[in-house]
């Protein structure tokens, strides 16, 4: 059985930093993992993505604050956040996908005050 679990989250002053971890364990086959984030009142959208090549995929308005980065013997991937804005306030969730299906975990909360 495939589980993912998020951790980092919490509550930071704009401007500073998180660094959110995902951990999945199991037998899968990952192609890509990924981290998204659910603001209040809105839609699931796609923050950043790595696949098993290390190539990586960001949304516009977190280029150059956002960096994601994997763990592949530990099946760790990591985004590190920085010079965050009251916007980025959201329930991160990670994904992981493979062949079959995508997998996801129960979500952090990131909450930044302005």
């Amino acid at each position: 059985q495939v589980q993912v679990a998020e951790s980092g989250g919490g509550l930071v002053q704009a401007g500073g930093s998180l660094r959110l971890s995902c951990a999945a364990s199991g037998s899968f086959y990952s192609i890509v993992m990924a981290w998204y984030r659910q603001p209040p009142g809105k839609q699931r959208e796609l923050v950043a993505s790595i696949d098993r090549g290390d190539s990586t995929d960001y949304l516009d308005s977190v280029k150059g604050r956002f960096t994601i980065s994997r763990d592949n013997a530990k099946n760790i991937v990591y985004l590190q956040m920085s010079s965050l804005k009251p916007e980025d306030t959201a329930v991160y969730y990670c994904g992981l996908r493979t062949f079959q299906r995508t997998y996801w975990g129960q979500g952090t909360q990131v909450t930044v005050s302005s």
